[in-house]
This record gives structure tokens, C-alpha cells and sequence, in this order.
């Protein structure tokens, strides 16, 4: 059972699932201060972001069927792990048996999450496991800055999971942030900037070409062909492309445009939605990532999406920048270690990819990206401001 001891201020956990030998207890254990902080308004008090959790008796080397097993029985309990992250944010495992994609691929579903199906990728995942794919595979000199995941596109993921198969010596963290901190942040400090968000939403124009526009990239058909079979003319392709899109259920709130070497995508999004179970509002968003991008990025990776208000007018650059602002301040940087495992509740916490000295191949992660019981709730009342799961094919 979960029991909790006061200390420095920082909640302590030990979680044990129905008494067996064969089961293994988890301890929470403090990171450096650069790795991990208390949250502010509007989380509880004294809460940690992430939460760190490893086996109580790491001298024991448990196994990873006893892991798994642990996992699923906490999970079938009461889904303390879930409660854990709506709360947290984040959580990270360390010292478990590890090894590889396989070993992730377990662990992951242990959970209990449907996997994800992503439509519209804009980043090249080759899987390696069940639901197991390279995390992003951008050159090492790239910053991924703080981003919700897949908030350019109407389908989202709620869970991501990420380990650390190979970490570099230096540089490479994953920095971890809460969106609804964030929301909180920004409507203290540019309410009008809420405001016109909370009103119009954005407007996210997704390029996608034949060929790969940028090293990690995917292309059309990777992103929306599936049902593509090699010899099908170009009006079947388009057909068959059309309707992965038409998945997306939004409407006449997704539109788009076939050029010569592909097509434009357009989406009337939520940047403002509600956490499931709270109903606070979180700024699920890549906008901060999206202003990085504009001010450092090759003009390849700049031209994949663009961002703008609801109405089709631009967003001024000093409310993007204040974003980035504001979650430089409230961001911690995950130095990995090889085998960590890091969890996200993608609805309230952001992840990113710092660049890191060395080789390409001396940071290796691997995630796996899960659906949960419910998608986030409407911030306002336009029609456009609900999102849903994509209908099934």
C-alpha cells in the first residue's frame, strides 16, 4: 500500500503492491535541485516534479517479470501510477532491468494504456519493439525546447514514456516542465495573451512533402499512407490520404491544400484545455518550442509549421518569447543514466531534447506513447476548442 512520511518538505512514497514475495516495493528518492523542483500554483503543496522512484532494495536485482508484474498489480489496485502522474507531472524509474527496446516495450504496456496510433507524424519512428520507437532522431547540435507532445495536430497522445538506452557524458538532458504551471505563469503576467488564446484559438499549418524535408523528418507517406500499396495511381493516393486525414474527425476545423510536392494542413486547435479529473486549465502547446525554432532552426525545420492566432493573424513574438521566458524558470533538466525510465502525463507536462557534445549514437532514447481514458476537456465554448480521438480505420 502507499504510505507517506514528511522530510525536508518533499513527499516520501514507499509503493507496495498486495503482499507476495515475488513483488517488488518502490521508494521515492530525491534528484539534484537542477534535475528536479517543487511546483508552484496551482499543484498541491510540496509537490516534486518528477517524482523519483527506484526499488527499495537495490541490492535484491529484481527481475523484470517481478517489475512488470508489480506494475500491473499497483495499476489494477486503484492506478496509484496514473494518480501519481495527474499530480506529478512526471515520474522517473530508476535501477530497473532495463536492456533494451524489448525490455521498455514491457515495461510500458505493464501500465495498462492503449498504445498510440499516430496520424500526421512529422518526424521519422521506425519501430524497434511493440509501440517502441526512436524518441527524435534530429541531429545532436538540435534543441527540441518544452512542447507538449503532437500539439500541432488535433490527436494527441496522454502518456509518453522514454528510456535512456545510452546517455551521453555531457549535454543530451530532457528538460521537464508543467503546463499547468505554465498556464498559471502566463495568465498572471500576459492575461491578454490568455486571453486572445482562450478566444481564438491558433492556427497550425502542417507542411508535408514527398521527400524528407530535414534530417529525421518523415515524409507524406510515412506521416498519412499506411494504406498506400506500392502501384496505386495518384489520384488513389490522394484518396487514401485524404481519409487518414479525415480520421482526425475535427471537420471543417482541419483543411488542406495538395501542392505540387505534397500538401499543407491546416488545424484550428486548443492551445487551452482542462486537465481530466481537475478541470484546471493547462496550456497544452509547442509555441515556446515553435518561437525556438524561428530564432535558431535551419529554414528546413522552420517551414514543417507555423503557428498562428485562430483567425489567422500573426502572434506577436514578445508573448512567444515570454513563454519561453517563463518555463526556462520553471523547467528542470533530466540528467539520464542509462536504464532511466521517464513518464509523462503529456496533457500537463512538457519534455524536450537538449543538444549534447560527442557522437550522434552516444545518446540513445526510445519511447512509447499511450491513449488514457479520456482526452483533455474544453477551455471556452467554440466548437473548435474540443479535441477527440481520432476515429479508428
Amino acid at each position: 500500500m502507499a504510505t507517506t512520511i514528511e522530510q525536508l518538505q518533499i513527499e516520501k512514497l514507499v509503493l507496495e503492491a498486495p503482499s507476495s514475495s515475488s513483488l517488488v516495493a518502490f521508494e521515492s528518492f530525491d534528484l539534484p535541485p537542477s534535475n528536479q523542483r517543487i511546483l508552484g500554483q496551482p499543484h498541491p503543496k510540496n509537490t516534486v516534479i518528477p517524482l523519483a522512484l527506484r526499488p527499495t532494495n537495490a541490492d535484491a536485482k529484481p527481475t523484470l517479470e517481478a517489475v512488470v508484474d508489480t506494475i500491473k498489480s499497483l495499476q489494477e489496485k486503484d492506478g496509484i501510477l496514473t494518480k501519481k502522474l495527474a499530480r506529478h507531472g512526471t515520474l522517473l524509474f530508476r535501477g530497473l532491468p532495463i536492456h533494451n527496446a524489448e525490455d521498455f516495450s514491457k515495461f510500458a504496456h505493464a501500465f495498462g494504456y492503449k498504445p498510440h496510433e499516430i496520424i500526421g507524424i512529422v518526424v521519422d519512428r521506425p519501430l524497434l519493439a511493440p509501440n517502441v520507437a526512436p524518441a527524435n532522431e534530429a541531429p545532436k547540435e538540435v534543441l527540441i525546447y518544452n512542447h507538449n507532445e503532437s500539439p500541432q495536430v488535433p490527436h494527441a497522445p496522454e502518456y509518453i514514456f522514454f528510456y535512456g538506452h545510452r546517455a551521453p557524458s555531457k549535454g543530451g538532458e530532457s528538460p521537464i516542465s508543467s503546463s499547468l504551471e505554465l498556464f498559471n505563469r502566463a495568465q498572471q503576467e500576459i492575461p491578454e495573451f490568455i486571453a486572445e488564446l482562450a478566444e481564438k484559438g491558433i492556427l497550425s499549418k502542417v507542411t508535408y512533402r514527398l521527400e524528407q524535408q530535414y534530417k529525421g523528418g518523415s515524409t507524406l507517406r510515412q506521416a498519412f499512407g499506411k494504406d498506400i500499396q506500392d502501384g496505386d495511381d495518384e489520384e488513389t493516393k490522394r484518396r487514401k490520404i485524404e481519409a487518414q486525414i479525415a480520421r482526425y474527425g475535427r471537420g471543417k476545423h482541419t483543411t488542406w491544400e495538395w501542392t505540387d510536392d505534397g500538401l499543407v494542413l491546416t488545424h484550428r486547435l486548443p492551445v487551452i484545455r482542462t486537465q481530466p479529473g481537475t478541470n484546471l486549465p493547462t496550456l497544452f502547446t509547442g509555441l515556446a518550442a515553435y518561437w525556438k525554432r524561428t530564432q535558431f532552426d535551419t529554414e528546413a525545420r522552420k517551414n514543417v509549421t507555423h503557428q498562428l492566432f485562430g483567425d489567422g493573424t500573426p502572434i506577436p513574438d514578445k508573448y512567444l518569447e515570454h513563454l519561453a521566458k517563463i518555463t526556462d524558470e520553471i523547467r528542470v533538466l533530466h540528467r539520464w543514466q542509462q536504464g532511466d525510465v521517464l513518464v509523462y502525463d503529456n496533457t500537463i507536462a512538457q519534455h524536450g531534447r537538449e543538444p549534447w557534445e560527442g557522437d550522434q549514437l552516444d545518446r540513445v532514447v526510445m519511447a512509447s506513447l499511450f491513449d488514457g481514458e479520456s482526452v483533455p476537456g474544453a477551455y471556452g465554448y467554440g466548437d473548435w476548442a474540443q479535441v477527440v480521438q481520432a476515429h479508428e480505420s
